[in-house]
């Protein structure tokens, strides 16, 4: 299908003025809306501007408190638990991510977990966060959906449980590997359906262990992990650190925000920062960082292999070209943003774009 391209300010404006709408206060709004923006800039779709209806739809059935009391509820030197208060996870995950660099500016490292969160947008986002420190950043989550039973099994007991890790570099792009614990994220599944578009065979199979490749139809089956039972475990695991260590929900307790926009959540999430400056020297490391890229990307490739790629750095690229060219969006996904627009009396998003293009 067509697309259509808005530059990232103007997304940037539209989401956090339609926040604001919504009955977020402004400086709220701010956080949720470029955090949102930054999401699409590095092309994680699935997590960025398609979520701005569903998150509506949740904030005006009263699922979501738009005036959370974000506090701490256990805390040592080098750790924390944060209760989000049912608040836009984004804000949740965002104070999780400046308590962990603090700590970890103290302690070397810090880990602050959360309850009551929601959804937070793609992991690289808070995985990042740390690296402006001269830190290693860690997420883990907890998914907002079971879409994913036990190996072998069919009740969809575990979700996508993503996990991110960024690593600083020097000269070249920091390593950021961005990934769920199932061969496709769930956001992926949507931003097929809402292009047109077939999944890969191997993202889902249906009940009956056939390749299920209509996104439309995905409630027919369920995601598959990575590296069959490996990633079955590793859902699970990243659950428990994510989930279950901070007292959010995990197995059944998770509550399906796709069908239900009332009951609370309770989505757990953590943030990991590790202060390179407690390990050694912050530029040794960052040089022995770029060796070891500039080593990977240059060793002999199989035939047929045009480049060998570092975790992140497509993410990297794509972020440069979007900065560039402007950020795609299908044409699908621009004129429900328009109705909502109209709906709501915000400006139309191509009016901003083509504002900020013009100046």
């Amino acid at each position: 299908m067509p697309e259509s391209r808005v530059h990232f300010e103007p997304l940037c404006r539209f989401i956090t003025a339609a926040m604001e709408r919504l009955g977020l206060p402004p400086a709220d709004a701010a956080v949720v809306g470029a955090l949102m923006a930054q999401a699409e800039l590095q092309g994680s779709d699935g997590h960025g501007v398609i979520r701005l209806l569903p998150y509506a739809r949740r904030i005006r059935a009263g699922g979501i408190n738009l005036h959370p009391e974000i506090k701490v509820v256990q805390e040592r030197p080098a750790m924390a638990v944060l209760d989000g208060d049912n608040g836009m996870g984004h804000l949740v995950m965002q104070r999780a991510a400046e308590m962990a660099v603090e700590k970890a500016r103290t302690c070397g490292i810090g880990w602050v977990g959360a309850r009551f969160s929601n959804h937070a947008g793609p992991a690289s986002l808070y995985a990042r966060m740390p690296m402006a420190h001269d830190m290693i950043g860690l997420y883990f989550a907890v998914g907002n959906a079971n879409h994913l039973p036990p190996w072998g099994g069919l009740d969809m007991l575990l979700s996508t449980n993503p996990i991110a890790v960024a690593v600083p570099a020097g000269a070249e792009p920091p390593v950021v590997l961005d990934m769920a614990t199932t061969v496709a994220a769930y956001g992926k599944v949507k931003a097929k359906a809402q292009r047109g578009e077939a999944m890969p065979i191997g993202w889902m199979i249906d009940r009956l262990g056939q390749p299920l490749t209509d996104p439309k139809r995905a409630e027919e089956g369920f995601l598959m992990p990575i590296g069959g039972y490996k990633g079955y475990g590793l859902s699970l695991i990243v659950g428990l650190l994510a989930g279950t260590l901070n007292g959010a929900a995990m197995g059944r307790d998770v509550i399906d925000f796709n069908h239900d926009d009332v009951t609370t959540t309770n989505t757990g999430q953590a943030v990991m920062a590790i202060d390179l400056s407690a390990f050694g020297d912050v530029a040794d490391f960052k040089a022995r960082v770029d060796r070891l890229v500039r080593d990977l990307r240059a060793s002999e490739r199989m035939p047929g292999v045009e480049r060998i790629w570092l975790p992140g750095q497509q993410s990297h690229e794509r972020r440069a070209a979007n900065e560039r060219d402007g950020i795609p969006l299908p044409a699908a996904l621009l004129g429900q943003l328009q109705d909502f627009a109209r709906e709501t009396g915000l400006a139309p998003l191509e009016t901003i774009a083509t504002m900020k293009e013009t100046t």
